[in-house]
């Protein structure tokens, strides 16, 4: 069995050590089952009792780090340099009675460490052969809404579909999500954001109304943009290198602009609501605030409008790039200003001054005022103009033109 030679292989301590009546639950043997295997371990075992005693045990044993998460609820974590292991009480008097108060049936199977079998009440491994999400009941996912989200999140990361009745009973009790801490959704979010291929799934949780919850002007229109995310991603990957690296969070970072509201001060408060960091939410102002600047007349040919443009935006452009393509922008503009961000010698998109502060202070015999700051900018925009094409240039430039 898979489950007995991933235990048997990655492990990061003596199975022995575990009591007879330990259980993996979880994620791990859902994946496990699935093929789908990781570098880094995340394991969970249930146990009728002492739970924290068995993780402060094995901690000790192998010098690992260890902290109690939950002490009511009995959970405690025990970190390994590839792996982080939860130990929990196990919930009623039997893993049956456990695994029958989990969000999905695909989440409900264990696995008994020292008898080496698997433990399914619900069939669940049955739906994960046959690719479906569906509940262990109602009264489970309204007892924790977030487990609401959480079923298009595994149906996207898995790629599998939400069974009928699980769904329109998600839609129904929907209203009870705006409940959860806004940290915990953010979290689910992410990982729903940051997962390939999201918009799909993304467009089923607006259809049944749980992104409302959180951006109250979302409309078709702006689920028609984040549709088109996925491929314009793949699209440029095969123009542009970049992009085939793209990390997580740029993924995420082009997605919540499409699911944010256009005006920068409802966005931001959209965000801040939803617990974003600081840097996530700017640079996801910054995709709203400056993307209308590419529809400007003749915006392709102005060297000047263009220099304000990367001045403003900086690192966050390859992101505002893809939302902007979503927002049918000019792509032979797009590909212009890609071609120049990824040009390190652009003088555009990176320019290398010429002149400092202290050059032009001493040039002109003057002290530091905002003039200075004004004419650097003005030499700036003049050599990418082709006006000069050196130091000695720019100042003649000036006194012929600025004094």
């Amino acid at each position: 069995m898979v489950l007995n030679t991933f235990i048997a292989d990655n492990l990061p301590f003596d199975l022995d050590i575990l009591p007879d009546d330990c259980y993996l639950v979880g994620g791990a043997v859902r994946d496990v089952l699935l093929n789908r295997f990781r570098n880094y371990l995340d394991l969970d075992f249930v146990l009728p009792h002492s739970s924290i005693e068995t993780a402060r045990n094995i901690a000790n044993i192998y010098r690992a780090g260890f902290v109690i998460l939950d002490h009511e609820r009995f959970i405690a974590r025990v970190v390994f340099p590839h792996a982080t292991i939860d130990f929990a009480q196990q919930e009623g008097n039997s893993i049956e009675n456990d695994l029958l108060r989990r969000d999905y049936t695909i989440n409900a199977i264990a696995y008994h460490c020292q008898e080496r079998k698997i433990i399914d009440p619900l069939k669940g491994k049955q739906d994960l052969e046959q690719g479906i999400i569906r509940m262990v009941s109602r009264q489970n996912l309204k007892d924790d809404p977030l487990r609401l989200l959480r079923g298009y999140r595994q149906a996207c990361q898995l790629n599998f579909y939400i069974e009928s009745e699980t769904r329109q009973t998600i839609k129904e009790l929907t209203p009870f999500l705006i409940k959860v801490a806004a940290e915990r959704v953010n979290n689910e979010l992410s990982y729903l954001l940051a997962s390939e291929n999201s918009s799909y799934w993304l467009k089923e949780a607006f259809k049944d109304g749980l992104l409302s919850l959180y951006w109250q002007n979302i409309d078709e229109k702006k689920i028609i943009y984040l549709k088109k995310i996925d491929f314009i991603i793949k699209h440029l990957q095969e123009k542009f290198s970049y992009f085939n690296n793209i990390n997580n969070q740029s993924y995420s970072i082009v997605k919540l602009a499409c699911l944010t509201d256009d005006n920068p001060e409802i966005a931001e408060k959209e965000l801040l609501n939803l617990k974003y960091s600081r840097q996530e939410i700017k640079s996801v102002i910054t995709i709203i605030k400056y993307t209308p600047s590419l529809l400007e007349k003749d915006f392709i040919n102005n060297l000047s409008a263009q220099y304000f443009f990367f001045s403003a935006v900086g690192k966050v452009f390859p992101s505002l790039a893809i939302f902007a393509l979503a927002n049918d922008v000019n792509q032979d503009l797009i590909n212009l200003l890609l071609n120049r961000y990824f040009d390190d010698n652009d003088s555009v998109a990176h320019p290398k001054p010429l002149l400092t502060g202290n050059d032009l202070m001493k040039f002109l015999k003057i002290s530091p005022s905002p003039l200075i700051k004004q004419l650097l900018t003005d030499v700036q925009i003049a050599y990418i103009e082709g006006k000069f094409t050196d130091q000695n240039g720019a100042l003649q430039w000036i006194i012929n033109h600025r004094l």
